[in-house]
């Protein structure tokens, strides 16, 4: 059939496994964090924001998660002259800002991860776990 497409998508196991291994590792160092996992469409599957953590926050890992699912790479990598226009364009739905990944297993896109309330570095770091911890392709 040419009109049906096969894909892999999170299951709700592993967007849940996403946010806990999130959350462990925001714990682990200290810092509160939001975290927002999307699905290759940009669609929220899950989020979660922990106490202490500043509330707006969740819009700009919501941002980052919706940019990594987009172009599929970290939302940092997204070229400065066009972070602007980007913005704007999709009324803050894309950031440059450093704390999304893309979900990726088996080289197949599924999702995006967005982490914020942290410096970027930081962000990026609870990414990272959660990711490890689904199994994720990392880089």
């Amino acid at each position: 059939m040419s009109h049906v497409l096969a894909s892999s998508v999170l299951s709700d196991e592993g967007v849940m496994t996403l946010l806990t291994a999130a959350i462990a590792a925001a714990t682990e160092m200290g810092q509160p964090q939001c975290i927002v996992i999307v699905d290759q469409s940009g669609v929220t599957l899950g989020s979660f924001c922990m106490r202490g953590s500043r509330f707006q926050a969740l819009k700009s890992a919501a941002a980052k998660a919706q940019t990594a699912a987009s172009i599929g790479a970290p939302s940092h990598s997204l070229p400065e002259h066009a972070r602007v226009p980007l913005a704007v364009a999709t009324h803050g739905g894309m950031t440059g800002l450093r704390g999304g990944l893309p979900i990726r297993v088996s080289g197949t896109l599924v999702g995006g991860i967005g982490v914020g309330s942290g410096s970027g570095e930081q962000d990026e770091q609870v990414a990272r776990a959660a990711l490890k911890e689904i199994g994720a392709d990392l880089d």
